[in-house]
Protein backbone atom coordinates (compact mmCIF):
# COMPACT_ATOMS: atom_id res chain seq x y z
CA UNK A 1 0.00 0.00 0.00
CA UNK A 2 2.85 2.35 0.88
CA UNK A 3 4.58 1.54 -2.42
CA UNK A 4 1.37 2.26 -4.36
CA UNK A 5 0.98 5.60 -2.55
CA UNK A 6 4.59 6.58 -3.27
CA UNK A 7 4.17 5.69 -6.96
CA UNK A 8 0.99 7.79 -7.14
CA UNK A 9 2.74 10.81 -5.61
CA UNK A 10 5.66 10.40 -8.02
CA UNK A 11 3.39 10.20 -11.08
CA UNK A 12 1.43 13.28 -9.98
CA UNK A 13 4.69 15.17 -9.47
CA UNK A 14 5.93 14.27 -12.96
CA UNK A 15 2.58 15.21 -14.51
CA UNK A 16 2.62 18.54 -12.69
CA UNK A 17 6.12 19.35 -13.93
CA UNK A 18 5.07 18.54 -17.50
CA UNK A 19 1.95 20.70 -17.28
CA UNK A 20 3.92 23.73 -16.10
CA UNK A 21 6.89 23.30 -18.42
CA UNK A 22 8.19 26.68 -19.66
CA UNK A 23 10.75 28.13 -22.00
CA UNK A 24 14.20 28.75 -20.57
CA UNK A 25 16.84 31.45 -20.99
CA UNK A 26 20.31 30.32 -19.88
CA UNK A 27 22.32 33.32 -18.68
CA UNK A 28 25.41 31.21 -18.07
CA UNK A 29 26.15 27.66 -17.04
CA UNK A 30 23.97 26.81 -14.03
CA UNK A 31 21.99 30.08 -14.08
CA UNK A 32 18.70 30.30 -15.93
CA UNK A 33 15.32 32.04 -16.08
CA UNK A 34 11.97 30.39 -16.81
CA UNK A 35 9.09 32.07 -18.60
CA UNK A 36 7.39 32.18 -21.99
CA UNK A 37 9.46 33.31 -24.96
CA UNK A 38 7.40 35.50 -27.28
CA UNK A 39 9.81 36.42 -30.09
CA UNK A 40 13.38 36.62 -31.33
CA UNK A 41 15.06 38.47 -34.18
CA UNK A 42 18.24 36.41 -33.64
CA UNK A 43 19.96 39.41 -32.02
CA UNK A 44 17.59 39.68 -29.05
CA UNK A 45 14.98 37.46 -27.41
CA UNK A 46 11.81 38.55 -25.59
CA UNK A 47 10.60 36.68 -22.49
CA UNK A 48 7.26 37.04 -20.71
CA UNK A 49 7.52 36.49 -16.96
CA UNK A 50 4.82 34.78 -14.90
CA UNK A 51 3.43 38.18 -13.86
CA UNK A 52 2.87 39.14 -17.51
CA UNK A 53 5.78 41.59 -17.73
CA UNK A 54 8.20 41.58 -20.66
CA UNK A 55 12.02 41.43 -20.53
CA UNK A 56 14.35 41.58 -23.54
CA UNK A 57 17.82 39.99 -23.61
CA UNK A 58 20.64 40.56 -26.11
CA UNK A 59 22.57 37.66 -27.58
CA UNK A 60 25.87 39.00 -26.24
CA UNK A 61 24.59 38.78 -22.65
CA UNK A 62 23.28 35.21 -22.49
CA UNK A 63 24.47 31.71 -23.38
CA UNK A 64 21.38 30.24 -25.06
CA UNK A 65 17.62 29.81 -24.81
CA UNK A 66 15.17 26.95 -25.26
CA UNK A 67 11.95 27.82 -27.11
CA UNK A 68 9.27 25.19 -27.80
CA UNK A 69 11.84 22.49 -27.10
CA UNK A 70 14.44 23.85 -29.55
CA UNK A 71 17.80 25.30 -28.49
CA UNK A 72 19.11 28.64 -29.78
CA UNK A 73 22.80 29.22 -29.04
CA UNK A 74 24.52 32.62 -28.82
CA UNK A 75 27.61 32.75 -31.05
CA UNK A 76 29.88 35.47 -32.49
CA UNK A 77 29.80 36.47 -36.15
CA UNK A 78 31.44 39.21 -38.19
CA UNK A 79 28.85 41.72 -39.44
CA UNK A 80 30.15 44.61 -41.58
CA UNK A 81 33.71 43.94 -40.33
CA UNK A 82 32.56 44.08 -36.70
CA UNK A 83 32.19 41.18 -34.28
CA UNK A 84 28.59 40.75 -33.06
CA UNK A 85 26.55 38.00 -31.45
CA UNK A 86 23.55 36.20 -32.96
CA UNK A 87 21.27 33.36 -31.88
CA UNK A 88 21.61 30.18 -33.95
CA UNK A 89 19.02 27.42 -33.84
CA UNK A 90 20.82 24.16 -33.10
CA UNK A 91 19.65 21.56 -35.61
CA UNK A 92 22.21 18.79 -35.02
CA UNK A 93 24.95 18.45 -32.41
CA UNK A 94 27.96 16.14 -32.27
CA UNK A 95 31.33 15.89 -33.99
CA UNK A 96 29.83 18.43 -36.40
CA UNK A 97 27.17 20.97 -35.44
CA UNK A 98 24.53 22.25 -37.84
CA UNK A 99 22.71 25.54 -37.18
CA UNK A 100 20.19 27.80 -38.87
CA UNK A 101 19.01 31.39 -38.66
CA UNK A 102 15.57 32.36 -39.92
CA UNK A 103 12.06 30.97 -40.01
CA UNK A 104 9.27 32.04 -37.64
CA UNK A 105 10.58 34.63 -35.20
CA UNK A 106 7.43 35.73 -33.35
CA UNK A 107 4.79 33.82 -31.41
CA UNK A 108 1.17 34.06 -32.52
CA UNK A 109 0.03 36.17 -29.56
CA UNK A 110 2.75 38.55 -28.32
CA UNK A 111 2.04 40.21 -24.97
CA UNK A 112 1.84 44.04 -25.28
CA UNK A 113 2.25 44.76 -21.54
CA UNK A 114 5.47 46.63 -20.74
CA UNK A 115 5.67 46.55 -16.95
CA UNK A 116 9.17 46.97 -15.58
CA UNK A 117 10.48 43.92 -13.78
CA UNK A 118 13.59 42.55 -12.18
CA UNK A 119 13.62 38.92 -13.34
CA UNK A 120 14.06 36.19 -10.77
CA UNK A 121 17.13 34.01 -11.29
CA UNK A 122 17.03 30.29 -10.60
CA UNK A 123 20.08 28.10 -10.11
CA UNK A 124 20.12 24.74 -11.84
CA UNK A 125 21.32 22.89 -14.93
CA UNK A 126 21.06 24.46 -18.36
CA UNK A 127 20.77 22.69 -21.68
CA UNK A 128 23.68 21.32 -23.60
CA UNK A 129 24.38 22.78 -26.44
CA UNK A 130 25.47 33.69 -38.35
CA UNK A 131 23.91 35.87 -41.23
CA UNK A 132 24.51 39.56 -40.84
CA UNK A 133 21.77 42.13 -40.58
CA UNK A 134 19.05 39.80 -39.30
CA UNK A 135 16.28 41.66 -37.50
CA UNK A 136 16.17 45.24 -36.31
CA UNK A 137 14.70 44.96 -32.82
CA UNK A 138 11.49 43.70 -31.28
CA UNK A 139 8.70 45.90 -29.99
CA UNK A 140 5.29 45.30 -28.45
CA UNK A 141 2.33 47.50 -27.58
CA UNK A 142 2.08 49.33 -30.89
CA UNK A 143 -1.68 49.78 -30.50
CA UNK A 144 -2.61 46.62 -32.38
CA UNK A 145 -4.48 43.84 -30.64
CA UNK A 146 -2.91 40.44 -30.06
CA UNK A 147 -5.07 38.94 -32.80
CA UNK A 148 -3.65 41.45 -35.30
CA UNK A 149 -0.01 40.69 -34.51
CA UNK A 150 1.37 38.65 -37.43
CA UNK A 151 4.10 36.05 -37.35
CA UNK A 152 7.37 37.20 -38.91
CA UNK A 153 9.10 34.72 -41.20
CA UNK A 154 12.69 35.37 -42.26
CA UNK A 155 14.64 33.49 -44.96
CA UNK A 156 16.52 30.53 -43.48
CA UNK A 157 20.33 30.42 -43.63
CA UNK A 158 22.33 27.35 -42.58
CA UNK A 159 25.75 27.08 -40.91
CA UNK A 160 28.11 24.21 -40.16
CA UNK A 161 30.69 24.01 -37.39
CA UNK A 162 33.36 21.59 -36.27
CA UNK A 163 34.97 22.64 -33.01
CA UNK A 164 38.69 23.28 -33.31
CA UNK A 165 38.58 23.89 -37.08
CA UNK A 166 37.69 27.59 -37.21
CA UNK A 167 34.45 29.58 -37.16
CA UNK A 168 31.03 28.60 -38.44
CA UNK A 169 30.73 28.41 -42.21
CA UNK A 170 27.61 29.47 -44.10
CA UNK A 171 26.08 26.84 -46.37
CA UNK A 172 24.24 28.53 -49.28
CA UNK A 173 21.81 25.63 -49.73
CA UNK A 174 18.64 27.71 -50.11
CA UNK A 175 17.66 30.52 -52.44
CA UNK A 176 17.77 31.07 -56.21
CA UNK A 177 21.58 31.06 -56.36
CA UNK A 178 21.97 27.70 -54.60
CA UNK A 179 22.21 25.53 -57.78
CA UNK A 180 25.24 27.52 -58.91
CA UNK A 181 27.07 26.99 -55.61
CA UNK A 182 27.04 23.19 -55.51
CA UNK A 183 30.82 22.83 -55.74
CA UNK A 184 31.33 25.50 -53.08
CA UNK A 185 28.97 23.61 -50.75
CA UNK A 186 30.82 20.36 -51.46
CA UNK A 187 34.12 21.99 -50.50
CA UNK A 188 32.68 23.29 -47.23
CA UNK A 189 31.14 19.96 -46.28
CA UNK A 190 34.32 18.03 -47.13
CA UNK A 191 36.31 20.53 -45.07
CA UNK A 192 34.21 19.88 -41.96
CA UNK A 193 33.17 16.23 -42.32
CA UNK A 194 36.60 14.64 -42.66
CA UNK A 195 37.72 11.06 -42.13
CA UNK A 196 34.54 9.34 -43.39
CA UNK A 197 34.87 7.87 -46.90
CA UNK A 198 31.14 7.03 -47.16
CA UNK A 199 30.09 10.60 -46.40
CA UNK A 200 32.77 11.96 -48.75
CA UNK A 201 31.46 9.75 -51.56
CA UNK A 202 27.89 10.94 -50.98
CA UNK A 203 28.99 14.58 -50.92
CA UNK A 204 30.95 14.27 -54.17
CA UNK A 205 28.08 12.41 -55.89
CA UNK A 206 25.43 15.02 -55.04
CA UNK A 207 24.15 17.22 -57.88
CA UNK A 208 22.21 19.57 -55.61
CA UNK A 209 22.09 20.10 -51.84
CA UNK A 210 18.90 20.62 -49.89
CA UNK A 211 18.61 21.40 -46.19
CA UNK A 212 17.16 17.93 -45.58
CA UNK A 213 20.04 16.21 -47.42
CA UNK A 214 22.74 18.15 -45.58
CA UNK A 215 21.05 17.53 -42.23
CA UNK A 216 20.90 13.78 -42.88
CA UNK A 217 24.58 13.75 -43.84
CA UNK A 218 25.46 15.52 -40.58
CA UNK A 219 23.33 13.03 -38.60
CA UNK A 220 25.05 10.07 -40.28
CA UNK A 221 28.51 11.60 -39.82
CA UNK A 222 27.91 12.22 -36.10
CA UNK A 223 26.57 8.69 -35.61
CA UNK A 224 29.65 7.18 -37.29
CA UNK A 225 31.94 9.40 -35.19
CA UNK A 226 30.53 7.87 -31.99
CA UNK A 227 31.63 4.34 -32.97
Amino acid sequence: MKIFRLLSILLLSIAGQTAFAQDIIVIKEGEFIRGTIKATNFSTVVLKNDDGSIVQYEAKNIKEFVWNGETYVSKPIVVSKRMEFRFFRLLEEGAVNLYSIGGITMAEEPQPKRAKVRPSIAVGGGTGGLGGGVGAGISFGSGRSNAEQPKRILPTTYFIEKLGTGPLLELPIEGPDAPGKTQHIKNLLLQKMTGDTDIATRINAADLFSAALVRQMVVDYNQAAKK
